[in-house]
């Protein structure tokens, strides 16, 4: 098969240059090459839809339908007279080729609905365009004899990025690295035990933001390409509608129901609800808030609960790759099923933001402690089109094989690149097909593989408490203006008549400003003799609330009681510490806290179970500083050959 060049398709833009401007170069080139692509698959048998529609036209609707697609041999058809090569009359040049796009079946004009098509026509039209695109479109051989579907989404991944990049829009918002989606689908289906080589195994793949719908396609492709007989049905979701379009139609050209991508926010609508598949894919945005859906969001949560999409509860507000991190679990085909298999690329943030008892912490508790995730990859750096930061494949499965159950794997491919001969945006690193099988073989490895690059963690080890070590309360008193002032500000206090409140001004100041209580009862007698001969009458709540103002904690203090004897804590000793789940919080405490503070102790009540995956620090080896001795070495020679240059200078 021979790949069409994308150079040649692009350069039909130069034609444009003048009454349209660069990002506006897409808008026309990715419609026409999608119309020509269908017009190509149609070819061969142009003649026998036109008779067949000649045939059943007055047949009903769906028995035409039916039999147009048996004359075409494809899922679609087109039943005007044109061809993008004989579009007749010159003058009737637009409404001709408007006759071309009207004639396919409903589900094909939805698509060039999508892209607008009637006002891309009638634009290229008044602006004197149209005759000449058509012109270079009608000699693009884009047939599948001679140009296969994975070739013919390469042409549109570079399409698209070309676009985005005139456009100054996102690509990696459009469609992700092609070797990163062959390495996710690599990982997916590799280790899967179902044959899937049986023609008669149905298999769903699920893309829940699909984009161009470049994942769906690579899985389809992967597949085939592993000889694969089963029947693979593709499903997504997406909300741009030119990604919208670009999906569908790439689906049509599969023999796959276009239908299945359904068009809107998968986070305020599942499209696909009540349904749940075997594989699922997905490339959320990158830190992205999703302040538009919380309101819905929530109302769901509120309204589904554990059943729903989002079971272990929302994110913070400021990203939302989480939620869309619980949707994708929620739409694995379930375990009584066969069990459903995931894989999705997130940034570092949902490894460790959110400490115990937050949103992110809940989720990961609830995906680890129900045994949902199976490995995480970490990529290079600079393998996104739109970002240069880490990134992470999470790989799910709800139906874990024996060997793999309450473990989780971590393989750092951080390492794992080739350049790239030209970056593209932020993108200037690539995985080889050597560096994807040296992951795959890796995550086979299991607990077999290189410990330098593959950890495997007992899903505990990812969990700890954090519980907060009080410390006992001892206090002084002492007398200033600043507690004067703060005694008189209790609101208790306030509430006073002034001259009470300017007489008891008069029995603060008169309390020893030389003199340190260690003891409440002892300055509370002081403040008594104070009041009682300036004739305040307090009420005893009053009384103690003034105490408290002049009290300040000090290890000198005498120790501060409840009223059964026990010890007050000390909120400005309070600290917190995070015990791991498999340790033993007293024995912790007793090794970690107790040497330096022995009256310390935990306050149970307060006590919250976390998760994080702390992904470095699992690969952090020690390097130890060099010796004094090697550095004393280095910088004795760095001044001899100083004071050599200086003698060369000299001389």
């Amino acid at each position: 098969m021979t790949k069409p060049d994308p150079n040649f398709i692009w350069a039909i833009a130069d034609l444009l240059r003048g009454p349209y401007r660069p990002k506006e170069y897409g808008t026309v080139i990715l419609p026409f090459t999608v119309l020509a692509r269908f017009e190509s698959v149609l070819a061969p048998t142009k003649d026998a839809i036109r008779a067949a529609a000649e045939k059943y036209e007055t047949s009903p609707k769906l028995v035409r339908h039916e039999m147009l697609k048996r004359a075409s041999g494809e899922e679609f058809y087109n039943t005007s007279q044109f061809t993008l090569s004989s579009l007749g009359d010159p003058a009737n040049l637009a409404a001709n080729l408007l006759n071309l796009v009207e004639g396919y079946n409903q589900e094909v004009r939805e698509i060039f609905e999508r892209f607008d098509m009637p006002k891309i026509i009638r634009d290229l039209d008044d602006r004197d365009r149209l005759a000449e695109v058509v012109k270079r479109f009608a000699a693009l051989d884009v047939h599948p004899d001679r140009v296969s579907n994975a070739e013919m989404g390469d042409v549109f991944e570079e399409l698209i990025r070309r676009f985005m990049e005139a456009s100054k829009d996102v690509a990696g918002d459009y469609f992700t690295p092609r070797e990163v989606v062959r390495l996710m689908a690599s990982l997916l289906f590799a280790p899967d035990t179902e044959d899937l080589s049986d023609p008669h195994l149905i298999r769903q793949v699920y893309d829940p933001t699909c984009g161009t719908g470049g994942m769906l396609s690579e899985a389809h492709h992967w597949m085939k390409k592993h000889n694969g007989q089963a029947t693979l049905n593709l499903f997504g979701q997406e909300f741009n509608s030119l990604s919208h379009a670009m999906a569908k139609a790439d689906l049509i050209i599969r023999r796959q129901d276009s239908s299945n991508i359904y068009f809107g926010d998968t986070l305020l609508e599942d499209g696909h609800k009540g349904k749940t598949f075997s594989y699922c894919l997905s490339n959320p945005p990158f830190g992205q808030d999703w302040k538009t859906q919380e309101k819905a969001v929530k109302a769901e949560r509120d309204r589904d609960g554990e059943e729903g999409r989002f079971a272990a509860g929302v994110p913070n507000v400021g990203d939302g790759a989480m939620l869309f991190l619980q949707h994708l679990v929620s739409k694995m085909r379930p375990r009584e099923q066969g069990g459903g298999r995931g894989a999705i690329v997130l940034n570092g943030s949902p490894l460790f933001t959110g400490g115990a008892g937050s949103g992110p912490s809940e989720i990961r508790r609830y995906l680890l402690e129900n045994d949902l995730v199976e490995a995480i990859i970490g990529l290079p750096t600079s393998m996104f089109y739109n970002t240069p930061i880490a990134t992470y494949i999470w790989v799910l499965d709800n139906n874990k094989p024996a060997d793999r159950q309450h473990k989780v794997q971590l393989i750092d491919a951080t390492a794992m690149w080739v350049p790239m001969r030209k970056s593209i945006g932020d993108k200037r690193r690539m995985l080889s097909s050597d560096n994807i099988k040296t992951i795959v073989s890796t995550y086979a490895d299991f607990e077999d593989a290189d410990p330098k690059i593959s950890r495997v963690f007992r899903t505990e080890e990812f969990g700890y408490r954090t519980v907060t070590v009080e410390q006992p309360l001892r206090q002084i008193f002492a007398v200033d203006d600043d507690r004067i002032k703060a005694a008189l500000e209790i609101t208790a206090i306030k509430k006073l008549p002034k001259e009470t409140r300017a007489t008891l001004r008069e029995a603060l100041g008169s309390l020893d400003r030389g003199v340190t209580w260690t003891h409440s009862d002892q300055f509370a007698q002081s403040l008594s003799a104070a009041l009682k001969s300036h004739e305040v009458r307090l009420t005893p709540a009053n009384r103690r609330a003034i105490v408290g103002a002049f009290a300040e904690s000090s290890p000198e203090g005498s120790l501060v009681t409840d009223g059964k004897g026990q010890p007050l804590p000390d909120s400005s000793l309070r600290d917190n510490e995070n015990v791991p789940l498999v340790e033993d919080i007293e024995t912790y405490i007793k090794r970690e806290v107790l040497p330096w503070a022995p009256e310390a102790w935990v306050d149970h009540s307060k006590t919250k179970i976390g998760y994080e995956i702390p992904f470095t620090r699992a690969f952090y080896v020690y390097e130890p500083p060099r010796l004094m001795i090697e550095i004393d070495a280095d910088v004795q020679d760095a001044i001899a050959r100083v004071q050599a240059l200086f003698a060369e200078v000299k001389a």
